[in-house]
């Protein structure tokens, strides 16, 4: 059996760009190892869990990894929270939040991210004082921040237990059923949680609402007179002076363990993000450590590099989640994107294809999802694919981009069922 390389580019995908000549990041991007990939193998395009749905990374990944997120997602609360090591119980309600900057009436968000540049101290030194200085009638919580702006919230009631089936204080995403979906317009003020639709007189439901919303009104008026905040004010920078919540769940998922699903295969995982790691270990997968990044993708993508083919032989298949197209593609900022993608196939690419022989590798390169940067958010559109190495015989594309995918031989695959046909090339000869 050959060895399988999964690797997914955050956000990938985009739609054309005036300002790039009516290209899209990726077509713009000089990337001529990925281009080599595509050239030695085939191209299709990869809709991460169904067409119509723009996925937010958590259900992208279960799928790409080969479930049906409709049968096992309970939320991205209780992943993250998961991942962070924080217990979930049943009837506890997890939640994914953000600190975020609200005018001093805690109801207009000037920004949901507080401006991309909260750093971990000021993060942990807030979250320090929400959890000593918040209480909760009638309910206890730990609150964890994990990386720049993002955190998880756990609350537990005192007599009862909590439904997930409640609604975001986040205005920027929807629930669709027990899945979050990024709204591409929305008014910027804090929402009031409440029981969703067909949960208006179920009491856990109800009390799980008021609970959040206790919460988010009790930590903004602590945040509010944090002595960090009034220092970043007084540096020109914006407060973390409120919490927006979202994806709200009351339960783990049960997954069955990856090496079940395919027969024994031992898989390891290098990602960055609480909700990725959260899948990897729930999913039975070894989470390779990685270090954080610096903020310099020459070091950060050639170390990553460099962690990868150390790894290869002790496992199947290495599942590789790399954060960098996503942000600037939600920021709007399409060069930037351009560059992050350039970097990867310089640093990432150029050092990893150096030490390999493709006869001994799969190698699938795609995204959980597309976030096209005029829209600054994820969209519905398929994100492209290039699987190679092995015997797999190329069918004549020349590049790696959404244009050529669209004409490539492996047409459209659904993300959970990408992963099986890995597995299959990677065991048998092809014709």
């Amino acid at each position: 059996m050959l060895k399988i390389l999964y690797i997914v580019l955050d956000g990938l995908g985009d739609l054309p760009v005036k300002e790039l000549g009516g290209k899209t990041p990726l077509e713009a991007a000089l990337t001529p190892k990925l281009d080599r990939l595509a050239q030695s193998g085939k191209t299709g395009l990869v809709y991460p869990v169904e067409k119509g749905i723009a996925p937010e990374s958590d259900i992208a990944v279960i799928s790409l990894l080969g479930y049906d997120t409709h049968k096992f997602y309970t939320g991205r609360g209780p992943l993250e929270s998961f991942a962070e090591g924080i217990e979930v119980h049943d009837g506890d309600l997890a939640l994914r939040v953000n600190f975020a900057t609200s005018e001093d009436d805690g109801v207009i968000i000037r920004d949901r991210r507080v401006g991309r540049n909260l750093t971990t101290e000021e993060a942990t030194a807030l979250a320090k004082e929400i959890n000593s200085k918040v209480t909760l009638s009638g309910g206890v919580f730990e609150f964890k921040n994990t990386i720049g702006h993002r955190g998880i919230l756990v609350i537990r009631a005192m007599q009862s237990r909590l439904s997930g089936w409640v609604t975001n204080t986040d205005p920027a995403y929807d629930r669709e059923g027990v899945f979050g979906v990024a709204k591409e317009r929305f008014e910027s003020k804090i929402m009031q949680s409440q029981p969703m639709p067909g949960y208006e007189n179920i009491e856990e439901a109800k009390e799980a609402a008021r609970l959040l919303n206790e919460f988010t009104q009790k930590s903004h008026k602590v945040l509010q007179e944090a002595a960090i905040n009034k220092k970043r004010i007084a540096e020109g920078k914006l407060p973390a002076n409120i919490i927006v919540s979202r994806d709200a769940g009351d339960h783990l998922p049960k997954f069955p363990q990856m090496s079940e699903v395919f027969s024994g295969l031992k898989f390891g995982s290098f990602v960055e993000m609480p909700v990725e790691k959260g899948i990897a270990l729930l999913t039975g997968m070894e989470v390779v450590d990685v270090p954080s990044r610096t903020g310099h993708a020459d070091i950060d993508y050639t170390v990553w590099a460099k962690i990868t083919l150390q790894n290869m032989n002790k496992f199947d298949g290495l599942y590789i989640h790399i954060k960098g197209p996503d942000e600037p593609g939600h920021d709007g900022d399409f060069n930037k994107k351009k560059e992050s993608i350039q970097d990867i196939d310089k640093y990432f690419f150029a050092p990893l294809l150096s030490k390999i022989n493709l006869t001994d590798v799969i190698i699938a390169v795609t995204a959980d999802h597309s976030t096209p940067c005029n829209m600054k958010a994820h969209s519905a559109d398929p994100a492209p694919l290039l699987v190679c190495g092995g015997d797999i015989e190329p069918d004549g594309s020349m590049s790696f981009s959404e244009k050529t995918a669209r004409l490539g031989s492996l047409g459209e695959i659904l993300g959970r069922e990408l992963l099986g046909k890995l597995v299959e090339f990677s065991r048998h000869k092809l014709a």
